[in-house]
């Protein structure tokens, strides 16, 4: 791994499979994969952090980081007026073109040691603020993979890990680590705030990126990931990260908002 570091924020360039040590940080950051894709892992479950997407971990939360395919990372930390502009939990937000320009022109090379954690200078920060004002008005995206801490979804978690192509039914599942699929139903709503079937799909999701970062293309990232076709896969892709697998992967990523159902949540796949 290569590092430029600063007070301010910094850049990795991490080989794929990268990971970084347990850690945290008194001042919430920003982190945003230039290149590649980075899972951001906290206590509460996986951030999944493509090129088009931006990563906020509030002070204090315990992470990890590791990178899918060859990865550019940025770091951006905030200040605590500004970091209590953003939300106090663990968040994916989609970056607009603007966020995008202003994050890597703040951990670009005009950047230097000799800048302070509340760096004061007038053009720094103001494109800070203008950063901040970006991510506010993004909604949050579902890249967010929770994890469980139930020992019978962490048993169905494991298994799909393995092999996010098991279509196996959620009675199948429960038979086999001894749960009904009732009771599994209702572990999966009031532990990890989802059906079992969406959480599936954001696991599914997880595991395209990493397979699209490592160079597989459409077809075989469907069948790998569980989808019966290339068309049903490309649809939820689509519907989750608002561009095509096709595009993301030759990184011509449509910054487009995804259009959400009245209640904040993305259109179903």
């Amino acid at each position: 791994m290569t590092s430029h570091l600063w007070a301010s924020g910094g850049r990795h360039l991490w080989p794929s499979g990268g990971t970084s040590s347990l850690q945290s940080h008194s001042r919430g950051h920003l982190v945003y994969a230039a290149s590649g894709v980075l899972a951001a892992h906290t206590e509460g479950g996986t951030s999944i952090v493509p090129a088009n997407r931006v990563a906020w971990i509030p002070a204090g939360f315990t992470h990890y980081h590791r990178a899918h395919g060859d990865t550019d990372m940025r770091i951006v930390f905030l200040a605590p007026d500004l970091a209590g502009l953003l939300p106090g939990r663990p968040t994916v937000f989609l970056a607009s073109g603007l966020a995008r320009e202003a994050l890597l022109a703040l951990t670009g090379p005009r950047n230097d040691d000799q800048a302070g954690p509340d760096d004061s200078r007038p053009a720094h920060a103001r494109l800070l603020r203008v950063l901040v004002d970006e991510l506010r008005e993004a909604q949050e995206q579902p890249l967010h993979l929770p994890e469980p801490h139930d020992d019978r979804l962490q048993a169905i978690a494991r298994m799909l890990h393995e092999d996010p192509a098991d279509n196996t039914p959620l009675a199948e599942l429960g038979r086999r680590i001894g749960a009904s699929s009732r009771t599994l139903s209702r572990l999966f709503r009031t532990e990890l705030g989802m059906t079992f079937y969406e959480w599936r799909t954001q696991l599914r999701i997880y595991h395209a990126l990493i397979f699209l970062a490592d160079g597989c293309d459409t077809t075989q990232t469907a069948y790998a990931c569980g989808w019966a076709n290339p068309s049903s896969f490309i649809t939820a892709f689509t519907a989750i990260l608002g561009t095509t697998p096709g595009r993301y992967r030759t990184g011509r990523q449509n910054t487009a908002r995804v259009p959400q159902h009245p209640t904040g949540r993305t259109s179903p796949s």
